[in-house]
């Protein structure tokens, strides 16, 4: 019996595609790097989400934290998770 190849060249060229994708994205990704003073200012905020606009600049800061430990059962393993985001949107008539 004869093995058919057609799905199998598909799936194969659908997941070759995939991890080329992936391979040129992560050519992509420049080098980081760590700022205390920056971490200290992301400790620093307070959970929620919080937003102002200074009466001087033509732009809208904003702030986000959400902290949560989650735990396999109620003394299982767990992970804490801190995701913080800061934004900052400037708007300059030209």
């Amino acid at each position: 019996m004869a093995l058919p190849l057609a799905p199998l060249a598909a799936m194969a060229a659908k997941y070759g595609a995939v991890a080329l994708a992936g391979y040129a994205l992560a050519r992509q990704i420049q080098p980081g790097r760590t700022d205390q003073t920056v971490e200290d200012a992301l400790d620093e905020l307070d959970e929620g989400l919080s937003m102002h606009r200074p009466r001087d600049r033509e732009q809208v800061n904003g702030a986000l934290r959400f902290r949560r430990v989650v735990r396999l059962g109620t003394q299982g393993p767990g992970i804490e998770i801190d995701a913080t985001a800061l934004g900052r949107f400037r708007f300059r008539r030209i």
